[in-house]
């Protein structure tokens, strides 16, 4: 499923590489530890994450993510977007909580046929 569709459905805000939402979405992780996300996301995930510092572009790019769904209204600093852009990084942003998003999320996949 594309990036796009999740977007537009959930109607998330698009913080950084709108000209990215053509990636694909092939799972997604949530986790707030950015030990455990590195250790245990995949490429093509939409990670799911409350944290705002600069050093989730860093993780999201070294596990190439699809995109970072940043839950609960939390702001991000202009340090993290600037550097999300320069990455080439997708940061989207959502009042809902990760459990909310996650449901959601699943509900899109499986109407497309992937689990």
């Amino acid at each position: 499923m594309k990036l796009k569709k999740i977007v537009d459905k959930l109607k998330l805000k698009v913080l950084s590489g709108k000209e990215y939402l053509d990636r694909e979405v092939k799972g997604g992780y949530s986790g707030d530890m950015l030990s455990d996300v590195l250790a245990n996301s995949k490429e093509g995930d939409i990670w799911l994450t409350v944290q705002v510092h600069p050093n989730i572009v860093a993780v999201s790019s070294m596990k190439g993510h699809c995109a970072v769904l940043i839950t609960n209204c939390k702001e991000v600093d202009k340090e993290t977007l600037e550097k999300a852009e320069e990455e080439k990084v997708v940061i989207l942003s959502t009042k809902l909580d990760s459990f909310s998003c996650i449901k959601e999320i699943v509900k899109l996949m499986k109407d497309e046929g992937q689990s």
